[in-house]
Formats: structure tokens, C-alpha cells, sequence
């Protein structure tokens, strides 16, 4: 399974691209914001970075609007992925883009018949929403199962984006479930490295090694 860092933040990406373990960023409005940078700016520097799938947001409201936004990014980098919202507009923008040979990610998704449509439209990612799901009382990664069901049955090459992760046991159940791609802070990217085990036995083979005999 690939991962993503989704963030705007060039420091947090540039500290995960050194892992070689980023495959790819996503980002949006809301993250540029938090960065206080101009957002073409920003994508065009991670881009720079990262050279896998670089997802970047439209914010128009009606198809025309999303498909001149989406061919702007597109002519940024190669790399660039032009996220869509899962509504009829966004369908109809998602169809002319992949028809210009645009990859787009159909953002904002909740349900498995969401994830049909966006399919149908030639979608090259979709991101089900796991832990805003979680948040309402449903279990997000019931809706990634159902997708993964849905398009291994009719095998539809669109890739399931796992989005709205909130800690490691999002990446693991994705992971288990099959889908191709999480895409996770950079907090939690950092928590994967982590076990209380792992640093415990660092501790002792390091206080081990200070008692073994030195030659002089």
C-alpha cells in the first residue's frame, strides 16, 4: 500500500520525502491556508519534492469552473492529480478532464455508491473519508471494504485513496482491507516508526554496549 503525507507544510514533506517512504502528497484550500502561502506556489514546491501523485484541490462550484481550474494545475507539473468533489457538477468535470487526460481524485466521499459514480466517471483515485465517518457514530472503514468489494466484483481500475486518517490503526485497517493508498498526516506517518518495544530494546543494547570492555 502507498502512502501519501497530506499537508502543505514543504518542511513536513521534505522530512518524509528523505524517508523514501512518501509516495505521493495530498493538499487542499484548508491545509494551504494553514500554511500561509499562495497555493499554486506551494503545489509548484512540492511538486519539486515529491514526484508521485500530487493531489490539488478545485474550489469552483459548477463544472466549467472545475474543469478551467483543474487544466491550470495540470500544467504545473506532470505529476498533478486534480481533486474533484463527489457531486453531480464534480462528476461532470471529472468525465472532461480524464477525456483531456487529466488523473483526477474524487474528493469527499461517504458511501460506496458515491464511490461507483466516481468510478464511472474515470476517476484515477477516490478518497473515502474514514474518520469524519467515525466521528458521526459509523465505522469509516466499513465504507472502505464496501468499495474495495464493489470494484474487485466489476474490476474497476480506479484506486482507493483512504483519506481523513487519524491514527496508525486507520493505515493498518486499510492496509488488511487492501486498498492502494492512505493518506495521512505527517504526525501520524511519524507514529508508524514508533513502539514502545523498539525503543525500549535501543535503551538496552545501548546501556548494554557502555559495559562491554574497550581496548585501551
Amino acid at each position: 500500500m502507498q502512502l501519501f503525507i497530506d499537508s502543505a507544510e514543504i518542511s513536513e514533506i521534505k522530512k518524509a520525502a528523505e524517508t523514501s517512504l512518501c509516495d505521493g502528497v495530498t493538499t487542499n484550500p484548508t491545509l494551504a491556508a494553514k500554511a500561509g502561502r499562495d497555493y499554486n506556489d506551494i503545489l509548484k514546491e512540492i511538486c519539486s519534492i515529491i514526484k508521485g501523485p500530487v493531489s490539488a484541490e478545485t474550489v469552483s462550484p459548477d463544472a466549467d469552473g472545475m474543469v478551467k481550474e483543474g487544466i491550470a494545475f495540470s500544467k504545473i507539473a506532470k505529476n498533478i492529480v486534480v481533486k474533484v468533489p463527489m457531486t453531480v457538477e464534480g462528476m461532470k468535470a471529472c468525465q472532461q478532464l480524464t477525456k483531456k487526460g487529466i488523473r483526477v481524485n474524487v474528493t469527499l466521499v461517504f458511501s460506496a455508491n458515491q464511490a461507483l459514480l466516481a468510478a464511472k466517471s474515470g476517476a484515477f483515485l477516490v478518497s473515502p473519508f474514514v474518520g469524519r465517518l467515525d466521528d458521526i457514530g459509523k465505522v469509516g472503514m466499513d465504507v472502505v471494504r464496501d468499495i474495495k468489494q464493489v470494484y474487485d466484483n466489476y474490476k474497476l481500475t480506479t484506486q482507493i485513496l483512504v483519506a481523513s486518517v487519524r491514527n496508525p490503526i486507520h493505515i493498518l485497517e486499510a492496509a488488511k482491507i487492501g486498498a492502494d493508498i492512505a493518506t495521512v498526516p505527517y504526525s501520524v506517518f511519524e507514529q508508524l516508526f514508533k513502539h514502545s518495544l523498539t525503543d525500549a530494546g535501543i535503551k538496552k543494547f545501548l546501556e548494554d554496549w557502555e559495559k562491554v570492555p574497550k581496548k585501551k
